[in-house]
């Protein structure tokens, strides 16, 4: 038996105060001035109450590349972040391509013990592009998966991603897109336009992701399937997103928070940590997807975590992976740029960070609203503070975040999942009750 939490005082959503008793895993009661003489008391008073986080799209690099993050070590920074559920992308060693890879990928985020690790199956044998991988196992696994991605690679055979459509119809699965066109992206290193001119270095045009989200909405309109975009970074993918749910197709997309707040200048300074694909777009199409976000035509937020050993990003920018850590920082990202510039309410946030993705990734018992009976998985989060994000916030293995250095509003002071505490008074709590 789970013990009995009382949090006092938070503002659910950030709107009206209230108590929430936690027992056996679950919200037993909410309201204002509950009381239970057994129930451990925690005071959050002027704090903001979310569900807890659900990311659709993390790299926890376990099994073959531990040296970047391992399940353990990315458990605790999705913690950190107010995150109760991940989903783990694929491009492991070796990949998530059958049920045997998936249902150790569970297993060992339940012997972590932080949130739930929710394994994203490959589509195509060993992320190759070249035949499906095994889309049904896998979905009939102890892993349940949901979510199929060859992320880091486009799946672009049009023959293959229809097949991927039809496959995972059959049990209300989806195909999550990385779209990029690898012919029109041979050797890129930033954004194609202004600057990478003046760079010198060769460009990453939009028309890249473009074409791919033109091609697979009507796939999927024609196979009536569903569809997720990955990290859409372009106003021109906002415009095809917009078209294609006007039309009635079952697309959905997500965009992460670095594409909401950092744009290609920064590379100017040549700092490794600001290289990741898609890469870092014009300011237009950092408004352009604050904008769609705003509008619903994007559905979620989701954090497309990237660790690296300090190596692969502590070198010349041309030798330097792809990839930045955002675990721990996307909350306060997107409270900078959608909260501070009234685009979005913290309902607003709950639902795109937590609410929706789990019905993406067709999870029914996460991201649920907080409400007597749901599973006591939620976050406290203090919207008062402004302070210098720093590496002493980072928990994960890897240190390759943008935003060290950098002002941030915000705090996530406490995290509960499945009413265990994972996180108290802004630190990862070192165990966690079984």
């Amino acid at each position: 038996m789970s013990e009995t939490i009382l949090v006092r005082g938070a503002r659910i959503d950030g709107g009206i105060a209230a108590d929430i008793l936690i027992r056996d895993g679950v919200i037993a009661e909410l309201g204002s001035g509950l009381s239970d003489a057994g129930a451990r008391s925690v005071d959050a008073d002027g704090l903001i109450a979310l569900p807890g986080l659900v990311d659709l799209h993390t790299h926890l690099r376990e099994p073959g590349y531990e040296a970047s993050e391992t399940i353990l070590t990315g458990s605790r920074a999705a913690a950190a972040g107010g995150y109760t559920t991940v989903f783990a992308m694929p491009n492991t060693s070796p990949v998530a391509d059958t049920a045997g890879v998936v249902e150790q990928e569970l297993a060992l985020g339940e012997a972590a013990g932080y949130v739930h690790v929710q394994p994203i199956g490959a589509v195509t044998v060993g992320q190759k592009g070249e035949r499906l991988a095994e889309l049904g196992a896998m979905a009939s696994s102890r892993a349940r998966v949901r979510v199929f991605s060859d992320d880091g690679f486009c799946v672009f055979d049009p023959l293959i991603m229809r097949r991927a459509l039809e496959y995972v119809k059959s049990f209300d699965g989806v195909v999550a897109q990385h779209a990029q066109d690898p012919r029109l992206t041979e050797g890129a290193q930033m954004n194609e336009g202004t600057v990478s001119a003046e760079l010198g270095l060769t460009g990453w045009p939009a028309v890249a992701e473009e074409s791919i989200i033109a091609r697979d909405v009507l796939l999927a309109e024609h196979v009536g399937s569903r569809l997720h975009v990955c990290h859409l970074s372009t106003a021109g993918s906002v415009d095809l997103i917009r078209w294609a749910k006007k039309r009635g197709i079952q697309v959905t997309a997500e965009v992460t928070p670095h594409h909401l707040l950092l744009t290609e200048d920064l590379v100017r300074g040549y700092d490794p940590r600001f290289k990741v694909n898609p890469p870092l777009r014009r300011d237009e199409d950092v408004l352009a997807v604050r904008e769609g976000l705003a509008d619903g035509t994007i559905d979620i937020v989701a954090t497309d975590h990237a660790p690296h050993p300090a190596e692969a990003k502590t070198c010349e920018w041309q030798a330097a992976a792809n990839g930045m850590v955002g675990l721990e920082s996307a909350l306060r990202v997107v409270h900078a740029a959608m909260i501070e510039t009234g685009l979005l309410e913290w309902a607003d946030v709950a639902r795109v960070m937590s609410t929706a993705p789990a019905r993406i990734g067709r999870l029914a018992d996460a991201g649920t609203p907080l409400a007597v009976g749901a599973p006591a998985s939620l976050t406290l989060y203090d919207a008062a503070p402004v302070r210098v994000f720093g590496t002493d916030d980072l928990r994960g293995r890897s240190v390759n975040s943008p935003y060290v250095g950098r002002e941030l509003p915000g705090e996530v002071r406490a995290t509960f999942f499945r009413g265990r505490q994972t996180v108290a008074d802004g630190a990862v709590l070192d165990e966690v009750a079984p």
